[in-house]
């Protein structure tokens, strides 16, 4: 998974950074301009900038990530960068913020801005039209199951969901259903983080069994993050 393996070494790069840089100027960085057609690159370039707003780190983080998100910037990727940037749970709170921005602006696009176009894209692919159907009937609880379900890639859902009857408060209150994903997310960011700080020979003094600790969480989160997308996807197939 080369792209995660850049999200990780990008956001630590910055947190090493942030031990080692000299204090000779506080001001921070500016955001890269995009160049060539690699869009995801681009981004997981901007997440490295993101350690040297100091205080407004976290806004900076959570306003790429919502672009992204509208962008169709794989929201993983994203997600890991911020675990391994703000540790498991600041990083799940900033990245379900950005999330939730991001799902809104591509949703309010989807209903009324573009909808004509993102309609005709996205005619091709046939779960839409079952969407449709399955959220005219139950509404929010589809959302929140697909939401926990990858059956539809999480930025593709935000345009779909928009195409459908489910009113905007209903799609929010259903994104709860990104959380359990985010936080395992944020779990790989953080360990990937911790190994490539140690990699690279920044000083970690931590013992043998917090890491035995930390790497039995993140089993135990992925084992419970699978059973749930599995339960959201038998209860999805059941609709």
């Amino acid at each position: 998974m080369p792209h995660a393996a850049a999200a990780g070494g990008a956001a630590v790069e910055g947190a090493n950074r942030r031990r080692r840089r000299p204090r000779t100027s506080n001001r921070p960085r500016p955001i890269p301009s995009p160049t060539g057609s690699n869009t995801v690159e681009y981004f997981l370039h901007a997440m490295a900038t993101v350690d040297t707003y100091g205080p407004a780190a976290p806004i900076v983080f959570i306003l790429i990530y919502a672009i992204a998100v509208v962008a169709l910037i794989p929201a993983s990727l994203l997600t890991i960068a911020g675990g391994a940037l703000f540790g498991v749970l600041h990083g799940t709170l900033y990245a379900v913020t950005g999330a939730a921005l991001g799902s809104t602006s591509a949703f309010l696009l989807g209903r009324h801005v573009a909808r004509r176009a993102i309609a005709h894209r996205l005619a091709r692919l046939p779960r839409v039209a079952a969407i449709d159907r399955a959220v005219s009937v139950q509404g929010r609880r589809i959302v929140l199951l697909l939401r926990l379900s990858p059956l539809v890639p999480f930025n593709v859902l935000n345009y779909a969901l928009g195409l459908t009857t489910i009113s905007l408060g209903d799609f929010l209150l259903a994104s709860v259903g990104m959380i359990p994903g985010a936080f395992m997310y944020a779990y790989c960011g953080k360990i990937a983080g911790m190994a490539l700080a140690l990699a690279g020979k920044a000083q970690v003094p931590r013992d043998t069994s917090y890491y035995a600790l930390l790497f039995a969480g993140l089993a135990a989160t992925i084992v419970a993050t699978a059973l749930v997308a599995r339960t959201a996807q038998r209860a999805l197939g059941d609709v």
